[in-house]
């Protein structure tokens, strides 16, 4: 008989409680339904083998067989139940080395098994030789030994319960090496303004059939990831990626801004205060004379907040001169009055 790995099917692990099994089987029996993937034979296969494995492992009674006998636990039970009318049945198979002869009793079925030799062959194999003493039999002689079926089921519940057993120790074995498995993961994208991400803000996300409000804290970037956990249906964690719409005045680096400051030539010339706007309000900055086009200035905690820290970035302006145009036959004839007077030097 093949042997199918129940637990590692469902994607669960061999400690997981009736609950997760449960869970686990109606999300991927979901995944793979020959509804959901018509004609795909690997799919029909899977549904089937999560079937199987769902009946075992949310059955208690076949759960701890399956755990005691693994791949033979079915057919060691049918076996059993058949061998009053059969009489001495094989519940390991025909050619199996643990093949015994059965008593021809009626309903309460005993099973025995003949050996000779020493006592001590299955003491390494801890609470399992007493298994296998109680229900095949055993000693120096060749003496008969039988168990009913009460008992039976009564030595699987001791073999699980015994932690100081070669088969239980293999079992916590596995399950210690076997990685833990990851929370399954819903995504969702939340599109918001500079303004929004400078303020925070809430959006409306639809998860299946539910509509859940998510807060939007202040400071978000692009690819900011928002973890809300057990959120998005059938135990997944729900997590909404920001992303920034592009601003018409600001460009955001981090926590700082930069946008661009369009100055009269008298401004750049003479000096004076000009208002600018923030995400915070209006500032005014006063423009040295002199300034060049293309000069920068950092109003400082002028940027955005810091996600998850303490402050706020800080503002870049960086000036534009603006020339003025179109000017008259007068104010040309001003023009060059005025720089020959200013006597500029060749910048090149």
């Amino acid at each position: 008989m093949e042997y199918k790995d129940y637990y590692k099917i469902l994607g669960v692990p061999r400690t997981a409680s009736q609950n997760d099994i449960r869970k686990a089987y109606r999300k991927l029996a979901r995944q793979h339904h020959p509804d959901v993937k018509p004609g795909d034979k690997k799919a029909e296969q899977t549904f089937k083998d999560l079937n199987e494995a769902n009946t075992v492992l949310s059955d208690p009674d076949k759960r701890k067989k399956y755990d005691a006998l693994g791949a033979n636990w079915d057919q060691f039970s049918q076996t059993g139940a058949a061998a009053g009318a059969r009489g001495g049945h094989d519940p390991f198979g025909r050619g199996s080395p643990f093949g015994f002869g059965g008593s021809s009793g009626g309903g309460n079925v005993r099973y025995e098994f003949r050996t000779s030799g020493d006592p001590d062959d299955l003491g390494d194999l801890g609470g399992f030789s007493d298994f296998f003493r109680m229900v095949f039999g055993g000693g120096a002689t060749s003496a008969r030994q039988t168990a009913t079926n009460a008992e039976v089921d009564e030595m699987l519940a001791g073999l699980k319960r015994d932690s100081n057993g070669a088969g239980t120790r293999r079992a916590d074995a596995q399950s210690r090496a076997r990685p833990t498995r990851a929370t399954p993961v819903l995504e969702a994208t939340a599109e918001i303004t500079l303004e929004e991400a400078f303020n925070g803000t809430k959006r409306i996300v639809q998860v299946d059939d539910t509509r859940l409000e998510v807060t939007i804290p202040r400071g978000v970037d692009n690819g900011s990831r928002i973890r809300l956990a057990g959120r998005g249906g059938d135990g997944a964690d729900l997590v909404v990626v920001t992303r920034i719409k592009p601003h018409a005045t600001f460009t955001r680096r981090g926590a700082d801004l930069e946008r661009e400051l369009p100055v009269t030539l008298e401004e750049a010339l003479l000096g004076g205060e000009v208002p600018v706007r923030t995400l915070k309000g209006r500032v005014l900055l006063t423009i040295p004379a002199g300034t060049q086009n293309g000069r920068t200035f950092r109003l400082s905690g002028q940027g955005m907040p810091r996600l998850n820290a303490e402050g706020q970035g800080d503002l870049y302006v960086r000036t534009r001169v603006v020339l003025p145009t179109n000017l008259s036959d007068e104010a040309k004839a001003a023009a060059q009055r005025f720089l020959d007077l200013a006597a500029q030097p060749d910048p090149r």
